[in-house]
């Protein structure tokens, strides 16, 4: 995903990122306290970087693949996702996506959808820098008629304009969305082209065909590096995303002013250099406990369910929107969609029942996709299923209405392989998806069935 704002150069945020005054600010800490706060700012911090990962691959690099043209530009993809597709771990493959970044700094931005048939479903995701989910369009929550909505970020003062169904305000001066429309099989792929095509991203000046204000200063984006990303240097990209965060929302002021003791500070370069070797070595291990402490969340985490949502949602609990974009980075809020899964072992046939009557409660589909651990991407297999559910075609229902899912890395034979969702030999994720869950599903009373193994003959 992408990012744009006020700018600092590569060479201060990658070479030496260095901090004003760096002896004033870093003796009034001590290593405990230095190693205290790293641990919490690096967990604060990891869901920004891991947008940014994205944000930096979309906007920054003409030549990567997954650049999507800059701001203010849809890309769309009208395939489905395959494991050749790298750019965010455990790709829905229901939907083909579509992405767009907007810069909100110098005006809003309107996004105008066509029409879409009843019996299609979309939704258009949006995503500020702190990775909550602020705003939904779509068949759930606008429904599937034509309409133009305004993306505004949080400077902007004024009434929208005529033509304007709603305004969405964001904390953030960038966002983007992950927009999905269902694909229906191979035959489709043109009436998904249709409903991308009728998607549009105009900043308000043009909307309104009047003269536009001011260009925002250029942004240069400081080059991605996971390593610098898990170390000490993950703050000089936390102050660069930092500074298109202001003001910063008022529940976290205080917050920001602890964190200000280590160097962190909206666009503050920062240079380890310069820090003193006792407190660098302090934020070194707090960065470590940090990371051990999401490595346990992470093993009691079942279920991504409430993970995903607004500031309000999430109540800013930094580690559950940590383990959020750990598990996989821009999950629907609960209302959008259900999540949940299983990790299993592909050299061991395990099956999925679903009794009668107790199949995913969807309003509008559901899916079960599979993924390589650990790295959590798409399994390719000679069938080029990598997911199955209520679309898949010659899915066999059992002789009583239930259904039986078979999750293996051999066949579990010709009679059972329409419903045979092939797994690598050796471990992988399986995740359930629910587009429009029921009330069961969101308040747990329905549950996902167990992964069975299959008894040896």
């Amino acid at each position: 995903m992408s990012l744009k704002a006020s700018f600092i150069s590569i060479a201060a945020l990658c070479a030496p990122l260095v901090m004003s005054s760096p002896a004033a600010a870093q003796t009034a800490v001590s290593p405990a306290e230095a190693r205290a706060v790293a641990k919490d700012a690096y967990i604060y911090a990891f869901s920004m970087l891991e947008n940014y990962n994205t944000m930096y691959k979309q906007l920054a690099d003409p030549a990567g693949r997954e650049y999507v043209g800059g701001f203010g530009k849809f890309r769309h993809y009208s395939q489905l996702y395959t494991p050749e597709n790298r750019d965010v771990v455990t790709p829905n493959n229901d939907t083909p996506y579509s992405w767009a970044w907007l810069d909100l700094r110098a005006e809003p931005w309107v996004v105008s959808v066509p029409a879409v048939a009843n019996k299609r479903y979309y939704v258009q995701q949006w995503v500020d820098l702190y990775t909550y989910n602020f705003a939904y369009l779509g068949s759930r929550a606008t429904g599937n008629e034509a309409g133009s909505y305004m993306i505004a970020g949080p400077h902007w003062k004024g009434k929208p304009p005529p033509g304007i169904k709603r305004v969405f305000r964001s904390e953030t001066d960038i966002v983007m969305t992950l927009t999905r429309t269902a694909l229906n099989g191979p035959d489709d792929i043109e009436a998904v082209k249709a409903v991308q095509a009728g998607m549009r991203l105009e900043p308000l000046s043009s909307f309104r065909k009047t003269a536009a204000p001011p260009a925002a200063p250029a942004v240069t984006f400081p080059p991605y590096d996971v390593a610098k990303a898990r170390s000490h240097d993950f703050i000089g990209y936390l102050n660069f995303l930092l500074q298109f965060t202001q003001p910063p929302n008022k529940s976290e002021i205080a917050l920001m002013k602890r964190f200000s003791t280590i160097g962190i500070g909206p666009g503050k370069p920062f240079d380890a250099s310069t820090v003193p070797p006792e407190t660098l070595a302090a934020i070194d291990a707090g960065v470590k406990d940090a990371q051990t402490a999401m490595a346990e969340k992470v093993k009691v985490t079942l279920s991504s369910n409430g993970l995903f949502g607004t500031r309000a949602d999430l109540k800013n609990d930094y580690m559950k929107r940590a383990i959020a974009a750990e598990m996989g980075l821009y999950g629907n809020s609960l209302v959008e969609a259900w999540y949940g899964g299983y990790v299993g072992d592909g050299s061991k046939p395990s099956t999925i029942h679903f009794a009668p009557g107790q199949l995913p409660p969807a309003k509008f589909f559901w899916s079960m996709t599979l993924y390589t651990l650990p790295d959590r991407f798409l399994y390719a297999n000679e069938l080029k299923r990598y997911s199955i559910g209520d679309r898949t075609p010659g899915l066999k229902r059992d002789a009583d209405g239930g259904l039986t899912l078979h999750v293996g890395h051999t066949s579990p034979g010709p009679d059972k392989e329409s419903n045979w969702l092939p797994a690598p030999d050796g471990p992988y994720s399986a995740v359930g998806r629910i587009y429009g869950p029921s009330k069961e599903a969101m308040n747990g009373t329905w549950k996902l069935p167990p992964l069975v193994p299959v008894a040896a003959k």
